[in-house]
């Protein structure tokens, strides 16, 4: 099938007219979708949004103000005695700062060791790609299978870390036995699975560095930590707000493995905020008190994340 086409003059250049067979015109411009139809595309996302998130936080902050049980229909308003219940009680203040031990301490591991990583990791070698994937292959394992895994690492009787220290004609020692030790483990443990996840954000952001940057640096006699202050630290910038955005939230909700490798003891000494929500509606039958600690956790990192990202924006992710 050809087509003809015919030149005419217009401003003093000349426009190509198409011509389809039929004799008519081709449009020169292709055809605008109407707003409200690209508008209708976002309603399913919309409504699963309504339905698994808003429509839950909002009857979770309705219970907050009751004496449900979490089994029974039966629930009476009780106001904020939830609410100042929390500001009494002893366990959920040590709760709340074994959160904040989690979020803080394995945000910094994260960041350290995903920086250095991927500058480890930008370079020219041989089995680069192996090396970043095996980094971040723990981030797809699911948290569960990856606590389940450094408990049987871990564990006093038969576990693998003991039995090498016997082999090797030392003593075995109790790992998650004492509060402290518990705590530095979940630490170490949530840093070992998503540091991968900071290598990738921290990667993207040296590659897109460019190397003119470094050649200019070269020129005038820096060395390599020079160029790294000096060029590749400030515009990391983004990367960095963005990695400990990410890392933050994440260790704030941290769950499933404070849940397999202490299940929140000894005692309730290394429960997060998220377990002992669990605790306290199965274990306590107490689901309004357990949704007032939801609405405080969800406030707790909505604010957090306010500030980080206003302050980073603010400065341009500045150190």
């Amino acid at each position: 099938m050809t087509q003809q086409m015919t030149h005419r003059v217009s401003a003093g250049s000349r426009l190509p007219v198409v011509r389809s067979p039929n004799g008519r015109r081709g449009a020169r411009r292709g055809r605008t979708v109407p707003r409200w139809a690209v508008d209708l595309l976002t309603v399913p996302a919309l409504a699963l949004l309504a339905v698994f998130t808003i429509y839950p936080l909002l009857h979770g902050v309705a219970y907050s103000f009751t004496d449900w049980n979490g089994y029974t229909p039966e629930r009476a308003f009780n106001g904020l005695a939830n609410y100042r219940r929390l500001l009494t009680d002893d366990t959920f203040r040590t709760v709340l700062i074994n959160t904040l031990v989690y979020a803080l301490g394995s945000t910094i591991l994260q960041q350290i060791l995903g920086l250095a990583l991927a500058v480890a990791l930008d370079r020219p070698m041989r089995g680069r790609g192996l090396a970043r994937a095996v980094v971040y292959l723990p981030v797809l394992v699911s948290p569960v299978i990856m606590g389940t895994m450094y408990y049987l690492m871990l564990q006093y009787d038969n576990g693998a870390i003991n039995d090498i220290l016997l082999a090797l004609g030392m003593s075995p020692r109790p790992w998650l036995a004492s509060t402290n030790g518990s705590l530095a483990v979940i630490v170490i443990v949530n840093t070992l699975q998503f540091v991968g996840l900071s290598m990738i954000i921290y990667l993207a952001g040296l590659q897109s560095i460019p190397t003119l940057y470094y050649e200019a640096a070269r020129l005038d006699g820096a060395d390599a930590w020079q160029q790294f202050r000096g060029i590749t630290l400030p515009l990391l910038k983004p990367a960095f707000s963005t990695s400990l955005v990410i890392n933050l939230i994440g260790g704030l909700k941290l769950f499933d493995v404070i849940k397999v490798l202490t299940g929140g003891g000894p005692g309730y000494s290394t429960n997060s905020v998220s377990t002992f929500i669990g605790v306290t509606y199965f274990d306590a039958q107490s689901a309004g008190y357990a949704s007032a600690m939801g609405v405080v956790l969800f406030v707790l990192i909505m604010v957090i994340t306010l500030i980080l990202t206003t302050v980073l924006g603010r400065r341009g992710g500045e150190f």
